[in-house]
């Protein structure tokens, strides 16, 4: 026998309820939901086309410069904390975690030569539209975290996992210069947590809490202007006086010759 117990808010609404996850959600947001989905679906679709030219330049590029594959494919941690693989492409030289910490300084260097471009750009997220595309992940959303870190959330860090995770988000923004930010510490990991995660933490929540699809649009338009233009045109939630949380690192890549050789 299946109990379900269904949350006051759908009973105030006296909507229709749908069901997502085993649970039900309010019919009018159960429409937003479809509707960020369609447009996720639309929007990569016609995204993995135009750019096309561009993955297949970069993915030569990658190749030519460095031995290794042309894709990082880590394992994150997605909606309702189902396991799926990333799509990035690889910044990084070969065995960056085992010569390296998690997080990622611009002066890193198991950064390769053409990673350093791809980074400053974004570039290397573009192959998250197939993730998009697949439905693990959404344009605007949490960045999604490995599973051991994710095993340290919090019961209210958890809501973190109530949305699909996203290329963007409002952290995405604040943070848009992270290596430069992480860049001569002596320990980058220590850093990220003191100067960023908790931040970061914050943000995402705001997000799961008060996300719309039009909220969306204006965070992926800020994303593209903030990406080209180099400067903020979205008035980002100072959420800094609220009590502290932690948060996971974001990324794990490959590394190179060079750090493996300081190491």
């Amino acid at each position: 026998m299946n109990i379900y117990v269904t949350p006051r808010f759908c009973l105030a609404s006296m909507l229709p309820c749908g069901r997502v996850g085993g649970l039900p959600v309010p019919r009018e947001e159960l429409d937003t939901m479809m509707m960020k989905r369609s447009f996720d679906v639309v929007v990569s679709g016609l995204g993995i086309v135009a750019t096309a030219p561009l993955l297949l330049l970069v993915a030569v590029v990658i190749k030519l410069n460095s031995k290794g594959p042309v894709f990082y494919r880590g394992e994150r941690v997605g909606r309702f904390g189902r396991m799926f693989r990333i799509f990035k492409f690889r910044t990084m030289c070969v065995d960056a975690e085992r010569v390296g910490g998690s997080s990622t300084s611009n002066d890193d260097p198991r950064i390769t030569r053409v990673g350093g471009f791809l980074r400053r750009f974004k570039l290397d997220e573009l192959p998250q539209l197939f993730n998009v595309l697949d439905g693990t992940m959404s344009f605007v959303g949490p960045r999604p975290q490995v599973a051991p870190l994710v095993e340290l959330y919090t019961p209210d860090q958890r809501r973190l996992l109530d949305v699909r995770p996203g290329i963007t988000d409002y952290a995405s923004l604040r943070f848009r210069n992270l290596g430069q930010i992480l860049e001569g510490a002596d320990d980058p990991d220590e850093a990220y947590l003191r100067l960023v995660a908790p931040e970061k933490i914050r943000l995402g929540l705001y997000y799961v809490e008060h996300s719309n699809f039009w909220t969306d649009l204006h965070i992926i338009v800020a994303t593209v202007i903030s990406v080209a233009l180099r400067f903020d045109v979205l008035t980002i939630p100072d959420l800094s006086e609220q009590s502290p949380a932690d948060e996971t690192t974001d990324e794990r890549e490959d590394g190179c010759d060079d750090a493996r050789a300081a190491a």
